[in-house]
């Protein structure tokens, strides 16, 4: 490329339900939550990111907030594509002389359909990228996290992100089995606003609800070194007046438990469709865990205690996928066969 390299930027962008990462020379260059705000009347998009997530839950009648991506895939064609559009250009604000041709490798949940790819293809072309290639979550966490997916060796990569979770065997620099469900953090998000209505006849955001995940989540009742508990603040669902409570990690790991069982059991369904012979690495190399979902405490214990397998967390759960992908981008044609161009 040399001479004309500069015609030419290479990204890498980890398009996820809850976040949206880029990755370009090496750095990650944007990391915002995958969050639009519209003006209703024109149809513009006055705010993305951080900015729209700020608004989210507090927007008057002529904005609204819009999350293009439900599940993993794009739900909203046009906000994602001025999503995406939005988050390219703060790569590098100041350039406005030309635009670069674009070359894209974007990470997609390994249950995803054709007509699913085809939308993200399509969103990624129309804000100008002009080679796109698509590489799936779990192939592109193993790479993140360092693991060499072109050795005959087994291994199992659980990504929980935010739409989707998504559990892989990989050998051979391929997907030998999977299991992608649409059950993860924003099931865990939920989970809690339901457990504040119920429980404590408190309403609380979606935002409210994240920050509790956060600060108290917890996928057991019983921790080592237990967090603080929380103070929440909400509506009283009986008097309508707002409200505070304390809330404590073992009521969050009691409302967290139903869905935690469901990625266990598809833990357990990878593992029966597992060939023996990767079986047998597995029980040698145990389970790796990457995405945001992963960081919730307790739930690696908790997922070794069900598989009696070792778990291992990624060293940067939330960027691992993303790193994953920027590696595959800058080795394009060694991890060629891994991509749908």
């Amino acid at each position: 490329m040399g001479l004309f390299s500069f015609l030419t930027q290479e990204i890498a962008i980890d398009l996820g339900t809850a976040n949206t990462l880029i990755i370009w020379n090496d750095k990650v260059v944007v990391d915002e939550p995958s969050i639009v705000a519209k003006d209703i009347s024109t149809g513009k998009i006055v705010a993305i990111g951080k900015k729209a997530q700020q608004m989210h839950g507090k927007t008057h009648k002529l904005i609204e907030t819009i999350r293009p991506l439900k599940d993993g895939v794009i739900a909203d064609f046009q906000s994602a594509e001025q999503m995406i559009r939005g988050m390219i250009k703060m790569i590098n604000p100041g350039r406005s002389l030309f635009n670069p041709t674009l070359r894209m490798v974007i990470c997609i949940p390994s249950g995803i359909t054709e007509v699913e790819k085809r939308a993200v293809r399509d969103s990624a072309e129309h804000a100008g990228g002009k080679e796109v290639y698509l590489i799936h979550e779990p192939m592109a966490a193993a790479i993140g996290i360092g693991i060499d997916v072109e050795e005959p060796m087994g291994n199992m990569i659980i990504d929980i992100g935010g739409g989707t979770s998504e559990i892989a065997v990989i050998a051979l620099g391929g997907i030998v089995c999977d299991k992608s469900i649409r059950i993860a953090g924003d099931d865990f998000t939920s989970d809690i606003e339901d457990y504040m209505r119920k429980q404590h006849n408190i309403l609380v955001g979606e935002r409210t609800a994240e920050q509790i995940k956060i600060e108290v989540g917890s996928a057991l009742t019983e921790l080592e070194n237990p967090p603080e508990p929380f103070a929440v603040r909400g509506r009283d669902l009986m008097t309508g007046i707002p409200k505070e409570i304390m809330v404590t990690y073992d009521e969050v790991a009691r409302a967290l438990d139903k869905t935690i069982s469901k990625i266990e059991e598809a833990i357990l369904s990878a593992l029966e469709m597992t060939p023996p012979e990767l079986s047998a690495d597995i029980f040698k190399t145990g389970i790796y865990l990457a995405g945001g979902g992963s960081m919730l405490r307790g739930l690696d214990k908790r997922i070794s205690a069900k598989t009696k397998l070792p778990v291992h967390i990624a060293e940067d759960p939330l960027r691992a996928v993303a790193r994953g992908t920027s590696i595959a981008l800058k080795n394009i044609d060694r991890y060629q066969f891994l991509m749908k161009a």
